[in-house]
């Protein structure tokens, strides 16, 4: 049976050297024992009974249940200083500081019985030496795992109801700030950070201006503070920006997009889904523009090149030719041109092209917007309804009864979720004209050739992916400067036999047609 501590002289030999260990999990709300309380309680135990203290450990913010997503660095040091018999006692506030796994319960039992520590908690020390006092401490620690469990679940189902309401759970969003009561320490709500929202903003209009995530990463490096903003940009944090619905107001639960979100959006919802478009496309270029300084590499295809279906067709590469730039066939280096002689020749057609009545239908600023605002109702009404049944599901009767069953739940997710993706599919699919071609299309060649020359070079080579094909085929003989009937063909959008841009392959590539053309015929 343990004994009191104060008695602990009278059945055994000392000196006891003590071990102090303290362990807290996160506690948001302040209202548990902290590491250094308890290891005071620890130290007033010692004192009061003459144990001389050699080493004190602490875990801060670390779960000790098969949970924990972290381990407990000063807990395996404090084991093998057990197992190597440096102290006689090991004190703690109570069972659950040591162990809430009884797997843990077990490793720390074997190491004072081989070594014979005592073990110190609630007033009472256990010798593990003895059955009684195993059996003891075993049920503690059974109590304690137990316990864990139930958290565990609270815990659970607290994160379930949270996202039912679209609250705010978890760490805190960056871009975000959260308000808690000052004297219950309960949440009051997120909110966008004043100092931070304006980069949030920043990624989605440059990302969405085909701007490249580099130039982002660059930009935002520049003229933000990293210790105050809290990390080094890089191009992972653009990305993580532009997946996350939160940022446009939307409550993610298990790693989808849930329901709409208490907190307000950082930006529309409209500008999220431009985002995922551009994302998703496949016409997002797989080249790092940040490192293509020519208009065309790897935009460009060789004429002269077979086609493999379900591959894109063979690009041009640059490389130095005679002292000059020149874009050469990646696969045989057949065909080869100056890379500012195409540069050029594609620009002028562009430009020009940007201006005709052609470019102005094919690129109808109101084409598939009717289509996407009835996806939009059509989306936004699904989703009203699940989260209504949700929120059902998570109210209870004067009985403690659901006021809408589990299994009611289940039928209509089953029924519901792929008509909210159907829609959200049709919804992102609409068509629409890419923002840095809106801002080209239909005005005077002097206004088109200004906007032009004021974007950047990755916003060019977008607008070139966008809007026409570029198919380049041998010279009539070597040493042929100048670009002759037919060498360079172009296919603009809305043509017959344009192919957009793709990353998993084009399908098929057609010969040159009616609506096929090169710049002179």
């Amino acid at each position: 049976m343990p004994i009191a501590p104060e008695h602990l002289h009278l059945a055994y030999q000392g000196p006891f050297y003590a071990y102090l260990y303290g362990r807290d999990s996160r506690d948001p709300k302040k209202k548990g024992r902290s590491v250094s309380s308890q290891l005071l309680e620890g130290r007033q135990v010692c004192e009061a009974n003459g144990w001389p203290i050699i080493r004190e450990f602490r875990d801060g913010n670390r779960s000790a249940s098969r949970y924990a997503k972290r381990g407990r660095e000063d807990w395996e040091e404090m084991l093998e200083g057990i197992e190597n018999g440096v102290p006689r006692i090991l004190v703690a506030f109570e069972a659950s500081r040591y162990y809430r796994d009884l797997e843990a319960y077990v490793r720390l039992r074997r190491a004072c019985m081989e070594s014979g520590v005592l073990l110190c908690y609630d007033g009472a020390v256990y010798d593990l030496s003895k059955r009684s006092d195993r059996k003891a401490t075993a049920q503690d620690a059974i109590n304690a795992e137990d316990e864990a469990d139930g958290i565990q679940a609270r815990n659970a189902r607290t994160v379930r109801q949270n996202a039912a309401k679209g609250g705010a759970h978890g760490r805190i969003l960056w871009g975000y700030m959260r308000k808690y009561d000052p004297l219950t320490g309960d949440l009051i709500g997120q909110f966008p950070h004043a100092d931070r929202q304006d980069a949030i903003e920043l990624v989605f209009e440059w990302f969405i201006a085909r701007r490249s995530v580099y130039s982002i990463v660059k930009h935002l490096t520049a003229t933000r503070n990293a210790v105050e903003d809290g990390r080094v940009w890089a191009d992972y944090h653009v990305y993580e920006i532009l997946r996350n619905p939160s940022y446009a107001g939307r409550r993610v639960f298990q790693g989808k997009d849930h329901r709409k979100a208490q907190w307000d959006g950082i930006v529309s919802m409209d500008t999220f889904e431009t985002a995922q478009r551009i994302l998703e496309e496949e016409s997002r270029p797989e080249v790092k523009d940040w490192s293509v300084k020519h208009m065309s590499a790897g935009i460009a295809w060789c004429g002269l090149c077979p086609v493999d279906l379900n591959k894109r067709p063979v690009r041009l590469r640059t490389m130095g030719n005679n002292g000059a730039m020149s874009y050469v066939c990646r696969d045989k280096a057949d065909v080869s041109i100056r890379c500012a002689l195409l540069d050029a020749y594609v620009e002028e057609a562009m430009l020009e092209w940007l201006s005709s009545k052609a470019a102005a239908a094919a690129f109808d600023p109101n084409m598939g917007q009717e289509k996407a605002v009835k996806a939009r109702n059509r989306f936004d009404s699904l989703h009203a309804q699940l989260e209504e049944a949700r929120s059902l599901a998570a109210q209870f009767d004067d009985e403690g009864k659901p006021r809408l069953s589990v299994a009611s739940l289940a039928s209509m997710e089953s029924r519901l979720q792929p008509l909210i993706d159907g829609a959200k599919k049709e919804m992102q699919n609409a068509p629409s004209v890419p923002a840095e071609v809106r801002h080209l299309v239909g005005r005077p060649v002097e206004a088109i050739e200004t906007a032009w020359d004021a974007l950047a070079v990755e916003q060019r080579r977008a607008v070139i992916r966008t809007v026409v094909n570029v198919r380049v085929f041998k010279a009539r003989a070597p040493g042929i400067r100048r670009i002759e009937p037919g060498r360079v063909r172009l296919t603009f959008y809305g043509e017959k036999g344009f192919i957009p841009w793709s990353r998993r392959g084009l399908g098929f590539v057609p010969e040159p047609r009616a609506g096929e053309r090169s710049r002179e015929d």
